[in-house]
């Protein structure tokens, strides 16, 4: 039908579906801060966010954060994400997460163009987390979550589970994070046929510096893409740097090797898969900005304003 095949070409544009899985809005980066950074997160442990990258992070939170994110996608899409956390003394820490994108209005039409009536996609995932020590150093962390999406009037559901571990060397300001996301599968089809969810396997490394206010993150993404050869394994890269200009403000850049090669056209990319970012701190609530180049297709803005509570 014309509408399914309108909103196929919408999702390839905007960069939702260059994977032969569905629920593709799960890669998406909701967090501005971790956008920032090309979304080099999944050994970060200071940021509610870090629920949708690596639940172990999670461990190392204090008190009882709270994070609200927007991202304005080309055209008519739009993201909105919600992450916080408690933690209940001598159990550990739960964390809970909503992930929800809408793709506008479309204007429907049958096989031989005449008009029928509007309709609208969209797609949501709940999260639900636990994080705990296993050691002084080393955190676990696991998440379930469920997926339900609606697209041109078909919908479809699914469950899914993260695993991952994020282990701090306190002494040299060092922390390794490790996690498997997406693993799991649809519980009902669009139609007949059962589709994969995009599981993906991240590692990567983080450290902050002692006589300069900067910290770098590097990240190897989907480690467990066969991509035609062992090298090309670690293709998927990305690596970002925050500077701490004074303690209310920050700034980020990150750069993403995929991001930038999915979106190089006759040998010309631009700026796609750089980012900049910046997070601004006043009492008790943080600010963060980023924006994300996407090349000639365009580019993505995300805000979002935390707080924690005692």
């Amino acid at each position: 039908m014309i509408k399914t095949r309108l909103l196929i070409s919408l999702l390839f544009i905007s960069n939702l579906a260059f994977a032969q899985t569905t629920y593709e809005f799960l890669r998406m980066d909701m967090s501005p801060r971790a956008a920032g950074l090309a979304g080099s997160f999944v050994s970060a442990n200071d940021d509610p966010d870090v629920i949708f990258y690596n639940p172990a992070g999670l461990a190392y939170i204090e008190n009882t954060p709270v994070s609200l994110t927007y991202v304005n996608h080309l055209l008519d899409i739009n993201f909105a994400g919600l992450s916080c956390s408690k933690n209940f003394e001598g159990i550990g820490r739960f964390g809970g997460a909503i992930k929800y994108v809408n793709y506008g209005s479309f204007t429907g039409a049958d096989q031989d163009g005449n008009k029928l009536t509007d309709f609208s996609a969209g797609e949501i995932a709940f999260d639900v987390a636990y994080s705990n020590f296993l050691g002084e150093n080393l955190a676990y962390g696991g998440a379930v979550k469920f997926i339900y999406s609606s697209l041109a009037g078909y919908s479809s559901t699914a469950a899914g589970v993260d695993v991952g571990l994020n282990y701090s060397i306190p002494q040299d300001k060092w922390n390794i994070g490790f996690a498997m996301l997406n693993m799991g599968g649809q519980l009902s089809s669009y139609a007949s046929t059962k589709e994969k969810i995009p599981f993906e396997i991240v590692i990567g490394v983080s450290k902050k510096f002692e006589k300069v206010p900067v910290k770098l993150y590097f990240d190897i993404h989907r480690l467990n893409d066969d991509n035609g050869g062992f090298k090309k394994r670690f293709n998927a890269f990305s690596f970002g740097g925050e500077l701490n200009l004074s303690k209310a403000l920050r700034v980020r850049v990150g750069y993403d090797n995929k991001k930038r090669k999915d979106l190089t056209i006759d040998n010309y990319a631009g700026l796609a898969g750089f980012n900049l970012g910046v997070g601004l701190t006043i009492k008790n609530y943080t600010f963060n900005y980023s924006f994300s180049s996407m090349g000639d297709v365009g580019a993505l803005h995300r805000i979002g304003l935390s707080t924690s509570f005692d």
